[in-house]
C-alpha cells in the first residue's frame, strides 16, 4: 500500500518534508471542512424532517377536533330519538321536550326538529316560521326517507339564517316515519380550531370546498362573521393544485401527509381574507372520520427558523475551524521543517566525509534528541572507524593461518577420497591413514571410518557364508523333499493296491454272505426280516409322534388365528354398527335441516306478506340466511351419507372377506385335527407292530442263533472290508495332496536357493580379510533348517498309522451307525487334508521372503 503510494506521488513532493506537511495540512483542512459542512447538511435534513412531521402532527391534531365534535353530535342525536318522550309518540310533548332541550344546550345546538319522513313536515321544531325542512335549507329532503333507527346521518355542511351548520337525523322508534333532525354551529368547535403563527388552517369537505378556517371565523362575538359565510364558506380550493389532489387522493380516514412547496400557493389563500402570500411554505394534510380533510399552510421563514440558524451557525463553526488548522499547522509546520531541514545539511556535509559537523541545538524536542541522536553517532562512528582498522589487520592474519589449516586439510582430504573411492569399489580391505593430518577432526573422521569399514567387511563375510549355507540347506531340502514326494508317490500306489484287494475282498465276503443267506434256514430269512420290520416300526412310530407334536403346534396356530379372527369379525361389526348410528344421525340432520328449509320457506312467505308495512327488511333477510344455511347443511348431509355409504360397502366387502378367511381357517384347523388323529392311530398301530415284531424276532433268533453269529461275522469282516477300502482312498487322496504339498516345497527351495546364490554373486564383488561370525550364522541356519521335510515325513507316517491300523485289528473296529457318521467322519479327512497342505505351503513362502529380504 505504501509503496503504490510512494509511486504515485512525484518526487519532488516526497523530498521536502514542507510540501508534504502543507499537502497534509490542506488535506486536513478539506476533510474538516467536508465533514463539518455535511454534518450540517445532515442535521438540517434532519430537522426539516422533523418540522415535517410536527406539521403533520399539527394536522392531526386539528383533524381530532372535527372528528370529536362529530362524534359528540352523533351521540346527542342518537340519545334524543331514544328518550321516552320521543319514543312516545306524543307531538305536544316532544314539542315542549325540543324546545327546552335547545334552551339546555344553547350555543352548541342551533335547531332540533320533530318531521314526517315522508313529507318532510315539520311536528315539532325550535325554529320560528318554517313548516318543512326545506324551509330551514335542509340539504338531504330526498334522503330521510331512508333513515333508519340504528344509525346517524350526517348532512354537508350548509347555511341556514346565515349561520353554517351540520344536520345530523336519525329515524325514530316510536312512531312510524318519523325523524329527529338536530343542527350544530360550526362556532361550536372554534375555540380550538387553528394554529398560531404566520400559518392558514383550513378544511376541506370531498369536493374540495373550504368549510372551516381558522383567519376570519374568529371566536366569541366575532365567530364565523358574515365575511366568512360571503367570501370563503364553500369556496373551491385550487382543483388542480398538487396540495388539494394529494390531500384528497385517500378517502382513509388515517391518510395524512406533509410536504415543502417552493412556489405561490393557492389562490384562494393568497388573496383576501387570508393574505398568504409565501414564496416558499410547508403543507401538512390530515383526513377525518366525517370525511373532511384538514390543510395548514406554514411559511417556510416560520416553519423552518430554527433550521435556517443551525445551517448558518453550522458553516460559520467549520469554516472557522478549517482557518484555525490552518494557521496553527504553518506556523507548526515552517518552525519544524527548517529544524529538519538545517539537519539534512549537517548529515550531509557528515555523509561527505566530514566527521567534525557541529550538532549542537537548544531544542529539547524529538528533533533535538534527533540532533543529540545524530552526535552521538558522529561519535561511535569515528570510534568504529579506527576499530575496523585493527580488526581489518588482525583479519588479515588469521586469513593467512586459514589458508595454511584450509591447505592440509585439502591434502588430508585428497588422500580420504582415494580410499572411500576404493572402499566404494569393493575393496573392503583399504584404512584411511589417521596420521595424515594434525586436525583432530580428520583424525577422528579416519578411525571412525576404518571402524566402520570393518563392521561392514564383517557383516559382508557373514552375509556370504550365510548364503552359501542358504544354498546348501535349500538343495537338500529340494533333494528331500523329492525323495519324500517319491516315497509318497509310491505309498500312494501301494495303498492304491491295497484298496483294489480291499475290495476284491469285500466282493468275496458279500459272496460268501450271499451264500451263506441261501443256506440259512427260513427262521433266519424271519428273523431278519422281523429286525428291519422292528426298526422300520420304531421309526414309524417316532416319526408319527414327532408329526403329531407339529400338528399339535399348527392346531394351536389356527385356533390363535380363529381368535384372531374373532376379534377383527366384532371390530367390524362395531364398526358396522357405529356406521348405522351415524347414518341414523345424518337422517335426523337431513329432517332437521328439512324442517329448517320449510322454516325459511315460510319466512319468506311472511316477509313477503309484510313488505308493504314498515319493516325494514331485516325479517326477510334472515329467511333468506336460514334458508341458504338449511340448504348448505342438507348437501353436506347428502355428501357425507353418500361418503358413509362407500364406507359401509366397503367395511361389507372387508367383512365378506373376513367370513371367507374364518371359513377357510377352520377348514385348515379341521384337516390338521384328522391328521393330528390320524397320525396318533398310525404311531399306535406301529407300537403295536413293533412288539409283535419284537416277540417274533425273540422267537426265530432263538431257534436261529448259530446261523446268524455266522452271518454277523461275515457281515463285520464285510463292513470292516468296506471301510478298510474307504480309508485307503482317503490315504490315497491324502498322499496325493502330501505330493503336491511336497512339490510346491520343492519349487520354493529352488527360488531359494536361487535367491541365496544371486545373493552370494552380489557379494563377490566385495573383498575381505575379516572372520565370520560362526556363532551367528549356525543360528541363522539351524533357525531355517526346520523346512518341509520333518513336517512332511511326520504327516505321511501320521497318516499312514491312523489309516492302515485300523485295517489289522478287527475287534476294535466298529461299523458306521448310519450314513450321517460316514460323511463326518469323509469331511473330517479331508479338512485334515486341507490344513496339512496349507501348513507345507506355509513353510517355502516365508523362506522365498527371508531370501528376497537378504537380497534386497
Amino acid at each position: 500500500m505504501l509503496d503504490t503510494v510512494r509511486g504515485i506521488v512525484p518526487s519532488f513532493i516526497r523530498r521536502s518534508y514542507a510540501m508534504k506537511f502543507g499537502i497534509a495540512l490542506l488535506l486536513l483542512g478539506l476533510s474538516v471542512g467536508a465533514i463539518g459542512f455535511v454534518a450540517t447538511a445532515q442535521i438540517t435534513d434532519s430537522v426539516e424532517e422533523n418540522t415535517l412531521e410536527d406539521q403533520q402532527a399539527i394536522a392531526g391534531q386539528q383533524a381530532n377536533i372535527i372528528d370529536n365534535w362529530n362524534e359528540q353530535n352523533e351521540r346527542r342525536t342518537a340519545s334524543t330519538s331514544n328518550t321516552p318522550v320521543v319514543e312516545s309518540g306524543d307531538d305536544d310533548e316532544i314539542q315542549s321536550y325540543v324546545t327546552s332541550l335547545q334552551l339546555e344546550l344553547s350555543g352548541q345546538v342551533e335547531s332540533i326538529h320533530y318531521a314526517d319522513q315522508e313529507t318532510n313536515e315539520l311536528i315539532a321544531t325550535t325554529a320560528s316560521d318554517v313548516d318543512t325542512l326545506e324551509d330551514t335549507g335542509f340539504p338531504d329532503s330526498d334522503q330521510i326517507e331512508s333513515a333508519r333507527a340504528d344509525s346517524v346521518e350526517r348532512t354537508e355542511a350548509y347555511v341556514t339564517d346565515g349561520t353554517p351548520v351540520v344536520a345530523y337525523y336519525i329515524s325514530t322508534s316510536g312512531s312510524d316515519d318519523t325523524a329527529i333532525v338536530m343542527t350544530f354551529a360550526l362556532e361550536d368547535m372554534m375555540s380550538n380550531f387553528g394554529v398560531e403563527g404566520e400559518s392558514v388552517t383550513l378544511a376541506v369537505d370531498r369536493d374540495g370546498q373550504i368549510v372551516l378556517d381558522d383567519t376570519i371565523t374568529g371566536t366569541g362575538s366575532d365567530a364565523l362573521s358574515n365575511d366568512f359565510v360571503d367570501s370563503t364558506f364553500l369556496t373551491s380550493y385550487d382543483e388542480d393544485h398538487e396540495l388539494l389532489t394529494t390531500a384528497l387522493a385517500s378517502e382513509n380516514a388515517s391518510h395524512s401527509g406533509s410536504m415543502t412547496f417552493e412556489a405561490a400557493p393557492a389562490s384562494v389563500i393568497s388573496e383576501e381574507p387570508y393574505n398568504f402570500d409565501a414564496d416558499e411554505y410547508v403543507a401538512a394534510y390530515h383526513a377525518t372520520e366525517m370525511g373532511w380533510t384538514v390543510l395548514v399552510h406554514t411559511s417556510s421563514d416560520d416553519a423552518y427558523g430554527f433550521v435556517n440558524t443551525v445551517n448558518q451557525y453550522g458553516n460559520m463553526a467549520t469554516a472557522g475551524g478549517v482557518l484555525l488548522i490552518g494557521l496553527i499547522g504553518a506556523v507548526i509546520g515552517r518552525n519544524t521543517a527548517a529544524s529538519i531541514d538545517r539537519l539534512t545539511r549537517k548529515v550531509g556535509q557528515m555523509e561527505e566525509g566530514d566527521l567534525n559537523v557541529d550538532f549542537e541545538t537548544k531544542r529539547i524536542d524529538n528533533i533535538g534528541r534527533l540532533y543529540g541522536g545524530f552526535d552521538s553517532m558522529q561519535s561511535e562512528l569515528k570510534q568504529q572507524i579506527t576499530e575496523a582498522e585493527e580488526a581489518r589487520a588482525e583479519a588479515e592474519r588469521e586469513r593467512e593461518r586459514v589458508q595454511e589449516i584450509n591447505e592440509e586439510l585439502q591434502q588430508a582430504a585428497t588422500t580420504y577420497c582415494g580410499v572411500m573411492e576404493d572402499a566404494a569399489n569393493g575393496d573392503l580391505t583399504v584404512r584411511m591413514d589417521p596420521e595424515a593430518s594434525d586436525n583432530d577432526t580428520m583424525q577422528t573422521i579416519a578411525t571412525d571410518f576404518n571402524e566402520m569399514l570393518s563392521e561392514i567387511e564383517a557383516t559382508v563375510e557373514n552375509l556370504n557364508q550365510f548364503a552359501t549355507e542358504v544354498a546348501i540347506a535349500s538343495e537338500q531340502v529340494t533333494a528331500s523333499s523329492e525323495e519324500v514326494r517319491s516315497a509318497s508317490k509310491q505309498v500312494s500306489e501301494s495303498i492304491q493296491e491295497i484298496s483294489d484287494g480291499a475290495e476284491n475282498q469285500y466282493e468275496s465276503l458279500r459272496a460268501v454272505d450271499s451264500e451263506m443267506n441261501n443256506l440259512s434256514t427260513t427262521t433266519e430269512e424271519i428273523a431278519a426280516s422281523s429286525n428291519e420290520v422292528a426298526d422300520v416300526a420304531e421309526r414309524t412310530a417316532q416319526t408319527g409322534r414327532d408329526g403329531r407334536e407339529q400338528l399339535q403346534e399348527a392346531i394351536e396356530a389356527c385356533e390363535q388365528l380363529e381368535e384372531e379372527r374373532d376379534a377383527v369379525v366384532e371390530e367390524f361389526e362395531q364398526l358396522r354398527d357405529e356406521v348405522g348410528q351415524v347414518d341414523d344421525l345424518i337422517d335426523r340432520v337431513a329432517e332437521i335441516a328439512e324442517q329448517t328449509n320449510m322454516l325459511a320457506l315460510n319466512a319468506n312467505i311472511e316477509a313477503s306478506r309484510s313488505s308493504s308495512g314498515n319493516d325494514d327488511g331485516g325479517f326477510a333477510a334472515v329467511a333468506a340466511e336460514v334458508k341458504e344455511l338449511s340448504q348448505d347443511v342438507k348437501s353436506a348431509t347428502d355428501e357425507i351419507s353418500n361418503r358413509l355409504e362407500q364406507i359401509q360397502e366397503q367395511t361389507d366387502r372387508s367383512a365378506e372377506e373376513v367370513d371367507r378367511t374364518s371359513e377357510e381357517i377352520e377348514q385348515v384347523n379341521e384337516l390338521v385335527t384328522n391328521a393330528g388323529s390320524a397320525l396318533e392311530e398310525i404311531a399306535e398301530y406301529a407300537q403295536k407292530t413293533n412288539d409283535g415284531v419284537q416277540s417274533i424276532s425273540a422267537a426265530t433268533e432263538e431257534q436261529a442263533a448259530s446261523t446268524q453269529e455266522a452271518v454277523a461275522m461275515v457281515d463285520e469282516v464285510a463292513t470292516i472290508s468296506e471301510e478298510t477300502t474307504a480309508e485307503a482312498e482317503n490315504v490315497a487322496a491324502s498322499a496325493e495332496e502330501q505330493t503336491s504339498a511336497l512339490t510346491e516345497v520343492s519349487s520354493s527351495a529352488d527360488d531359494l536357493s536361487q535367491q541365496a546364490v544371486t545373493l552370494s554373486e552380489a557379494l563377490d564383488r566385495f573383498e575381505t580379510d575379516a572372520d565370520a561370525d560362526e556363532n551367528a550364522s549356525a543360528v541363522d541356519i539351524d533357525s531355517a533348517e526346520p523346512v518341509a521335510e520333518p513336517a512332511v515325513a511326520g504327516e505321511v507316517s501320521e497318516s499312514d498309522d491312523e489309516d492302515v491300523a485300523p485295517a489289522t485289528n478287527e475287534n476294535t473296529v466298529v461299523a458306521p451307525a448310519d450314513d450321517e457318521a460316514e460323511l463326518a467322519a469323509d469331511d473330517g479327512d479331508d479338512n485334515g487334508g486341507d490344513e496339512d497342505a496349507n501348513d507345507d505351503d506355509g513353510d517355502p513362502q516365508e523362506a522365498t521372503d527371508e531370501t528376497f529380504s537378504f537380497g534386497e
